[in-house]
């Protein structure tokens, strides 16, 4: 792996895996969508991308998670599959978020950059444990990796190449 590579998050799958087909590796992404995660990955043809993935910002259930969060940028990837070189290339771009009105909701500000970036936002509360000690409990955590990693897991496993773009087109 080169320089440049690490600075884009490039990564190549191990020795041995062999490419899956691009519609099995698609079907594998869309597969990641769940109920319980704080994220979407949905087709991104208006996008101009094959799939886009970004938190779940604006749905009901999910709003005061994300307020309660403190995160302070709103990430989303873009993925476009290149069937002939077997990579996917990925665009992750993220908006600076702020809080407003009552009740708060989050707002996204025109602040915007592109390339791989990690947020990670904690809770902790102090108190006594069964010891009589103070001890600090972590009481949440959010992290913007929860995003990034599971895609780029399944596209390695698929023996596809996750290539992260930071200059030019998608």
């Amino acid at each position: 792996m080169g320089l440049f590579d690490k600075l884009t998050g490039t990564q190549h799958p191990p020795e041995g895996v062999s490419p899956v087909p691009g519609e099995e590796l698609r079907a594998a992404l869309l597969g990641l969508n769940q109920p319980d995660v704080p994220y979407v990955i949905r087709y991104g043809g208006g996008e101009g991308c094959d799939l886009l993935a970004e938190w779940r910002l604006t749905e009901p259930a999910w709003q005061q998670v994300f307020v309660e969060s403190q995160i302070s940028h709103a990430v989303r990837i873009r993925m476009r599959l290149d069937r002939k070189e077997h990579e996917v290339r990925a665009l992750e771009e993220q908006w600076e978020v702020k809080r407003v009105g009552h009740p708060t909701r989050l707002e996204v500000t025109s602040e915007y950059t592109r390339g791989p970036s990690r947020t990670v936002s904690r809770e902790w509360t102090i108190g006594r444990g069964e010891s009589g000690r103070l001890e600090a409990t972590e009481t949440f955590r959010f992290d913007s990796a929860e995003l990034r990693n599971p895609l780029r897991a399944t596209v390695l496993k698929s023996g596809w190449i996750w290539r992260g773009v930071v200059f030019g087109k998608l």
